[in-house]
């Protein structure tokens, strides 16, 4: 894959790990210490550095490794702007974050870098918790096309997505990527302007 492409994300069906916190800032998914790149490589080897030593901390728990899905509290990615932060989710494994609300920016910037933010309403929020508390090996099912949200097996709810992001997501592709595979029509449309 291109530097503008990634896995196409349609539906995912997976494993999660709750982190059932309000107001994860930026500076905790990836302390500033680590932004001294500008390559997303290894950045999710830096995931929460400074939580990882905790013996309650959820993704440092041998149950969470291949979990694709994390489920966050609300305000989820607050704080500072950096894009760094998305890039050590997806650098991690993850795929989606389902959180009761997520800062505007740190939205934008995980949609940017293939990353899901779905936003869930309180009663979901809960029986995912309560779920994944009961059974470490509880799965959830993201259908992106649907936009629906639920407990393999159980009910889904319909989230929000931002219709060009969920075509960049969809295709596999970056904003760029999206603007490239259209280069043809581009060409086409300003050679019939000469």
């Amino acid at each position: 894959m291109t530097a503008t492409e990634r896995e196409p994300f349609t539906a995912l069906t997976a494993r999660y790990v709750v982190l059932a916190v309000d107001d994860v800032d930026t500076d905790q998914i990836i302390p500033a210490r680590f932004l001294k790149t500008t390559d997303k490589r290894g950045l999710g080897a830096s995931l929460f550095a400074d939580w990882r030593g905790r013996a309650d901390f959820p993704l440092g728990q041998p149950d969470a490794a291949g979990a694709q899905v994390l489920v966050a509290g609300a305000n989820f990615g607050c704080g500072s702007s950096r894009e760094h932060a998305p890039w050590a989710l997806v650098g991690w494994g993850l795929r989606a974050i389902v959180a009761l609300s997520f800062a505007d920016i740190f939205r934008q910037n995980a949609l940017k870098n293939g990353l899901l933010p779905v936003v869930v309403d309180a009663a979901l929020h809960r029986r995912l918790v309560a779920a994944r508390a009961a059974d470490a090996s509880a799965r959830i099912t993201i259908d992106l096309a649907g936009q629906t949200v639920g407990l393999v097996g159980g009910p889904r709810a319909l989230f929000d997505v931002d219709p060009f992001a969920k075509e960049c997501l969809t295709h596999g592709v970056d904003e760029l990527g999206y603007l490239l595979a259209r280069l043809p029509d581009i060409e086409r449309h300003e050679r019939s302007h000469d």
